[in-house]
């Protein structure tokens, strides 16, 4: 049975982590025939890499649907992540790949969405809530009897990334802070990115008589990290982790859209849709987590905050002890 997978977005950690994965891992690379790599931005240090390690990369110019149908077709792909990319017109953008995976046959469709989607309401969080129309449009094709796509579907959400916490580096090594727009009490569960990838390279390479194993088929995956953290516990993990204290700071919005307008070079809806998910942080809506999902896939146990903060200690170790534990 073969499997030719085309993955969406790799000029973006998400897409790039997971073709990597597929790509270099022994026990994936035998599961899968080829991999194509969909790009917006084809001299990207992602997509080089990507190409030296395998994959087909091939330019997307979203408003150019042919164009994506003809190279599926060409490429012979059963098998598409769909991965909406950080840009503003990531809702057109990611209906369009899906119509194009429609017509173009492909019958495997693995949807990278969000965790809390379900939680976001339009007016306040609409970036958050674009997830779930994307969802609605995916799995709407799984009662079409005149399209293949969907007939082996899964959906991931995805919770918050850890990455992001990295955003405010600058100052936890500066001032040893982590500052964090979320309040006091509420908590969340921040999954790595790498989590996400090894759940999402399972699902892409395993095989069942009807397309994706059958374990994963169907399912909608719900991943966050194992622990609940306010803040100052977020705080309490990097500094056990770096060995040395770092502390909360309950930032505004207002100050929090500053430092990521300062210090990062994010899409303008990357940033909203993180400030939306901090904004579910406040309202309560993320003192859950889902982890049996990760654990049936892989049979592994997410990576816990501690070991999080060790692996970046390089990035978040303030360069001077600040202050005395």
């Amino acid at each position: 049975m073969s499997r030719n997978v085309c993955i969406t977005a790799i000029e973006g950690q998400t897409g790039f982590l997971i073709a990597e994965l597929l790509l270099t891992d022994e026990k994936f690379k035998k599961q899968i025939d080829s991999l194509t790599g969909l790009t917006m931005d084809p001299n990207s240090p992602k997509a080089k890499e990507l190409q030296g390690l395998g994959a087909v990369v091939v330019p997307h110019k979203p408003g150019r649907e042919r164009d994506v149908v003809a190279t599926l077709k060409k490429m012979g792909c059963d098998t598409i992540c769909l991965i909406p990319p950080a840009n503003k017109d990531k809702l057109d953008i990611a209906v369009e790949l899906a119509n194009a995976a429609k017509k173009a046959g492909v019958s495997n469709v693995l949807l990278i969405s969000s965790a809390g989607c379900d939680y976001a309401e339009r007016d306040k969080q609409p970036r958050l809530r674009e997830f779930i129309d994307l969802e609605s449009i995916v799995l709407a094709s799984k009662g079409d009897p005149n399209t293949p796509l969907g007939h082996s579907p899964c959906v991931i959400r995805a919770g918050f990334y850890a990455e992001n916490l990295l955003l405010y580096s600058g100052q936890a090594r500066n001032e040893g802070l982590l500052p964090l727009p979320i309040g006091e009490n509420h908590k969340f569960a921040p999954i790595a990115l790498g989590d996400v990838a090894l759940v999402a390279a399972h699902v892409l390479s395993g095989k069942g008589p009807n397309g994706f194993d059958d374990r994963h088929r169907g399912q909608m995956i719900v991943l966050t990290g194992p622990m609940l953290c306010a803040g100052k516990e977020l705080a309490e993990s990097a500094s056990k982790a770096l060995g040395q204290t770092m502390e909360f700071d309950n930032i505004s919005e207002r100050e929090a859209k500053r430092v990521l307008k300062s210090q990062t070079d994010l899409d303008d809806a990357e940033k909203e849709y993180i400030l939306e998910y901090y904004s579910l942080v406040r309202e309560g809506k993320t003192n859950y987590i889902s982890t049996t999902g990760f654990h049936d896939v892989t049979g592994q146990q997410p990576t816990e905050p501690d070991e999080f903060f060790r692996n970046y200690a390089g990035e978040l170790r303030p360069k001077k002890k600040l202050r005395s534990s």
